[in-house]
């Protein structure tokens, strides 16, 4: 038998799912290759290529699809990618699906829910650093948030007195009396307690005081 007759013989013997595996690899490495070059519409295409010809399925195709999805502006698409790859057994992966999930809640003004994602991602990887700066630095924000809402909320309502004063320490500030206006208004703080709804504008008259006497 001749060479060529031997290596057709061969070709012939292999398992048609061998073929099919080697051609999804190649698709996966087309997919990875287009994402590598910011190419996220066409790393969708190529991700769902990998998904739907191929029947391939995993929590680590639905990240990278999420990450594609995000990247190319598909936010609410990335989000379901994401949410399916922290069903994922491999606690790491799921950690930074939950993280990357927040990333966009957060951007969305979703940011308890935000907050919840980035506590569940430390919850699967205490080592996500990414994470636990994202969660420390949202957590303080939220609490001061809250904290300046209560603040306003609990402010008095000001008397006519004190609203006169507020409007001479105005005129005052336009003609860069800053001292002045700060005196002005603490004066009328210790007559009047509902001066106190002017608490911002008296701590910023302190600053630029103090600024000035340096």
């Amino acid at each position: 038998m001749s060479l060529n007759k031997l290596l057709l013989a061969v070709l012939l013997l292999l398992p048609a799912s061998w073929t099919k595996v080697s051609k999804m690899n190649r698709a996966i490495d087309v997919a990875g290759e287009s994402y590598a070059k910011a190419e996220y519409e066409v790393s969708i295409t190529n991700h769902l290529i990998v998904l739907e010809e191929f029947g391939y399925t995993g929590q680590e195709l639905d990240f990278d699809l999420g990450l594609s999805h995000q990247y190319a502006e598909k936010v609410d698409e990335a989000l379901g990618f994401y949410d399916k790859a922290t069903q994922s057994p491999d606690k790491i992966l799921a950690s930074f699906a939950y993280n990357q999930g927040g990333v966009i809640q957060g951007n969305k003004k979703e940011y308890e829910v935000a907050l919840s994602k980035f506590k569940s991602a430390l919850i699967n990887d205490p080592l996500n650093e990414v994470a636990r700066h994202n969660y420390e630095l949202l957590a303080r924000w939220l609490q001061r948030d809250q904290e300046q809402k209560d603040k306003e909320q609990n402010k008095p309502e000001p008397s006519d007195f004190a609203k006169r004063k507020k409007a001479e320490a105005d005129r005052m500030v336009e003609q860069f009396r800053f001292t002045d206006a700060l005196n002005l208004m603490n004066d009328a703080l210790a007559q009047d307690e509902t001066v106190a709804a002017y608490e911002e504008f008296i701590k910023s008259l302190q600053e630029i005081t103090e600024i000035n006497e340096k």
